[in-house]
């Protein structure tokens, strides 16, 4: 297995995103942090702190664990 197969997902940020039809410049505007920052949350590359993950949730009107993989 490549290490890319074998990395573990925390967050569902990326899909969360497309089903409120949403970009990550969007976000990234929405909760002032950069662009790439976003698409490391995404890409589950960093994980956001717990404050950024509520100021997401609050500007996508979900629960924060929403974001969360089981």
């Amino acid at each position: 297995m490549t290490a890319a197969k074998k990395k573990k997902e925390y967050n569902r940020i990326k899909e969360v995103l497309a089903e409120k039809g949403k970009t990550q410049s969007w976000l990234s505007a929405e909760i002032g942090v950069e662009v790439r920052t976003i698409s490391r949350y995404c890409s589950n590359a960093r994980q956001p702190s717990l404050e950024k993950l509520y100021q997401m949730a609050k500007v996508l009107k979900i629960s924060p664990k929403d974001f969360l993989i089981d």
